[in-house]
């Protein structure tokens, strides 16, 4: 049985750094063959704690005592200290979260003393095991990735010498130290080898610590920092680009000057002299981090202190249950927390608030390879166990699946080959673990309902005699390929009027070519004015689905729903109360907005206070050959019914592909605008038999599997990358039709 190891083993090789994010935020481009690695541990953070940051008079004096004290200090009276790798066990230390990796921990440095006789005159790390003091490194920590850093003298971290094979580092990205191993240091001239592109992809501090460290590494070697031109491509596409041929100047291998040109000068080699602190100045905040979340009123009342578990206290009460002193719908299944709040969708079990925000994020969070991101029982886990069965994409970690199946089972399951996990089997009862029956519709109530926030009911329009039914007039945000409009057609109503805000030039020109005018583009939704709305309305139905890249979590530099493209979201609000009825007009009038499921818990609270509605969750593996998992707002009459596949829907892929040729699966992972997202499984297979070689989706397939009729995206000569990014960015035909179905009743129809 395969399985994926944690992101914190390093990548021999990375092709390619392409980072872009699709608009629908579920997933981001990457390189075309791949990235062969596998996710990250969650809650990969930092090793070390923060360091004390000093004002420039207080660094001046500090500075001035530690080099009148050196003057002071006699060469007879110097004598060497040694401190192990570990912490003394008498230093308070910083809490731990249970789920992180065990890590190095340093305390807080202290001031240094006038009496204090431990600073040196010699050069420090004499022992010929290389490594000096300004040397550019990769370390690694126990549960996490190989992280850039440099070597820093022992006082700079303000505690004492590391002993002789160990090192004080000072990590790039967040400036905490820790004593690391030599044996587990390498240069940073190892760039390929020890620099991991998927921690990259999902870690702004990672991201961020890659950028200082090669900052830096261009400075000694005299490169200048490549140059974005950021009226041509935007800021952060300008800023993205400078960093990926930043990371490309080091998988080459730093030339012109080489490995040599990355040692550093001599005044930091010896770090007894004035101009040191000047070398240790932070490098430029080019790349920000996300930032922090804003602070927001919930209307129910947080605990004040975080309950803490740890695995022992999940191992005691799983060992209290199979003595039956416990039941297990009493304890959370994940985290082994007994502050339980509902129950576990999938299996048998309780689940707390804090393990039901996590599962809300990282459920449909996938990797590059299609798999889960995280485990299915409790969304973490550093090592996962990948399900064989080419149809799920599920996984399992190993703790888990020993403690709640029993010991061994996971090694049992990876000698297994293929092995089909706790979802596929047949049988529901794998030792504690028990598969709920009913699992579908839990999972389903289990995304619809926020059970921290309830709303008033949504006002319902009876429906409209057939006699007096009008033709249906539409404002469409963020219109992409006219999706709405083609279902609206399809569905046989009559539409007096379509009005379309789209900025994509690829997108406008299908919807001119495929809708043979009928379609009234507008341009930039932040141009539209309440007096535009007055002029091309009265509207009875809005929808759109504002861009996802601030609000993805699988984008590490999401900005969140306040800033960046997360406050498009906004001007659809502005633009749908401009649109509402007045007081007194009684006409049914519907709008549905439309996002993906991988947010932020706290993005959809605030998304959904401001719509003043929970949304429902659809998957469009139901009605078509892919998964598709988005979240709908709205005000459509039966939006929480079932969905139901028509005679007509082409359930799986073998259904959407031409002549001559065979799927290897039934249903293909979520299709985004990366041009390998149409790789499935482990192994990254293309879908597609022909002539007995695997090949690429065709885009008339790729055009099924939405749903949109053959050749609809074919214009302008477009290539086949350009119209799968035009695909990838679209709504599923059935899930919409299944939506606007209901509307039947209340516009005139063909």
């Amino acid at each position: 049985m395969p399985f994926n190891t944690p992101a914190t083993e390093p990548l021999q090789t990375t092709e390619n750094t392409t980072n872009d994010l699709s608009e629908d935020g579920a997933d981001q481009d990457s390189p075309e063959e791949g990235t062969p690695g596998s996710p990250p541990a969650r809650r990969v953070g930092r090793p070390g704690r923060k360091r004390k940051q000093l004002l420039p008079a207080e660094r001046r004096a500090h500075r001035e005592a530690v080099m009148s004290m050196m003057d002071d200090q006699s060469e007879g009276d110097f004598q060497k200290e040694e401190e192990p790798a570990s912490p003394d066990p008498s230093t308070p230390q910083q809490h731990t979260d249970p789920a992180s990796p065990t890590v190095a921990m340093t305390p807080e440095p202290q001031p240094v003393a006038r009496g204090d006789q431990t600073l040196p005159r010699e050069l420090e790390y004499q022992d010929g095991r290389e490594f000096g003091i300004g040397t550019l490194v990769f370390g690694k920590l126990r549960g996490f990735s190989w992280w850039p850093g440099r070597i820093v003298s022992w006082w700079m971290s303000g505690r004492s010498r590391a002993a002789d094979g160990t090192r004080w580092v000072m990590w790039f990205g967040d400036s905490k130290f820790s004593v690391v191993c030599v044996e587990k240091l390498m240069l940073l001239s190892s760039f390929s080898a020890a620099f991991h592109q998927p921690t990259y992809n999902k870690q702004p501090m990672y991201r961020r610590a890659i950028y200082e460290a090669l900052q830096v590494a261009s400075t000694r070697a005299g490169r200048p920092l490549p140059s974005c031109d950021a009226g041509e491509e935007g800021e952060g596409q300008g800023m993205e680009l400078q960093i990926r041929q930043m990371i490309e100047w080091a998988k080459t291998g730093f030339l012109p000057s080489g490995p040599q040109g990355l040692d550093p000068p001599e005044e930091e080699r010896n770090p007894y002299k004035d101009g040191y602190s000047e070398m240790w100045a932070e490098p430029e905040a080019a790349y920000t981090p996300p930032p922090a979340k804003k602070p927001r009123k919930n209307s129910v009342e947080k605990p004040k202190f975080r309950e803490v578990i740890d695995e022992g206290t999940r191992e005691r009460l799983i060992h209290e249950i199979r003595n039956k002193t416990k039941n297990i719908e009493d304890i959370c299944i994940s985290c082994g927390s007994l502050n339980v709040s509902l129950e576990h969708p999938l299996f048998m079990g309780a689940m707390c608030q804090s393990c039901k925000n996590c599962f809300l994020e990282c459920a449909y969070q996938y990797d590059d390879d299609g798999y889960q991101s995280y485990c299915t029982i409790c969304c973490g886990g550093r090592e996962v166990l990948m399900c064989g069965n080419s149809n799920c994409c599920r996984c399992f970690c190993v703790e888990c699946v020993d403690l709640l199946v029993g010991v061994g089972s996971a090694a049992a399951a990876i000698k297994e080959d293929p092995w089909n996990c706790f979802m596929c089997g047949p049988c529901h009862t794998h030792g504690l673990l028990r598969r709920r029956d009913d699992w579908p519709g839990r999972l389903q109530v289990f995304f619809a309902n926020n059970h921290e926030q309830d709303f008033e009911p949504t006002k319902l329009f009876p429906p409209v005699a057939a006699e007096k039914r009008q033709p249906i007039r539409v404002l469409s945000l963020f219109d992409g390929i006219a999706t709405g409009l083609l279902v609206l057609r399809d569905l046989g109503i009559q539409i007096e009027r379509y009005v379309a805000s789209e900025v994509c030039e690829d997108s406008i020109t299908v919807g001119i070519v495929r809708h043979e005018g009928r379609v009234m583009y507008v341009g930039d939704i932040r141009n539209v004015t309440r007096k535009h709305i007055q002029e091309w309305g009265p509207f009875d139905l809005v929808i759109g689905g504002s861009p996802c890249n601030d609000l993805s979590i699988v984008n590490p530099a999401r900005k969140g729903l306040f800033e960046g493209t997360g406050r498009l979201f906004f001007e659809f609000y502005r633009l749908l109360h401009e649109a509402r009825p007045k007081p007194g007009d009684e006409r049914p009038f519907f709008w549905l907005f439309e996002n993906v499921v991988a947010m932020g818990v706290s993005d959809k609270r605030d998304i959904s206070r401001f719509l003043e509605c929970n949304p429902v969750m659809i998957d469009a593996k139901e009605v078509s050959a892919a998964h598709r998992a988005r979240y709908f707002w709205g005000n459509l009459p039966g939006m929480g019914r079932p969905l139901t596949a028509m005679v007509n829907d082409r359930l799986d892929l073998q259904n959407c592909l031409e002549h001559g040729r065979t799927a290897r699966f039934e249903k293909l992972r979520t299709i985004t605008t990366r041009s390998n997202s149409v790789k499935q499984g482990k192994d990254q297979h293309f879908p597609v038999y022909m002539d007995n070689k695997e090949d690429v989706l065709w885009c008339t397939e790729m055009e099924r599997v939405f749903g949109f009729p053959v050749h609809y995206t074919d214009v302008s000569n477009m290539s086949r990358l350009a119209r799968q990014r035009l695909l990838g960015r679209s709504w599923s035909v059935p899930v919409i039709r299944h939506l606007f179905a209901p509307l039947k009743e209340y516009f005139a129809c063909k």
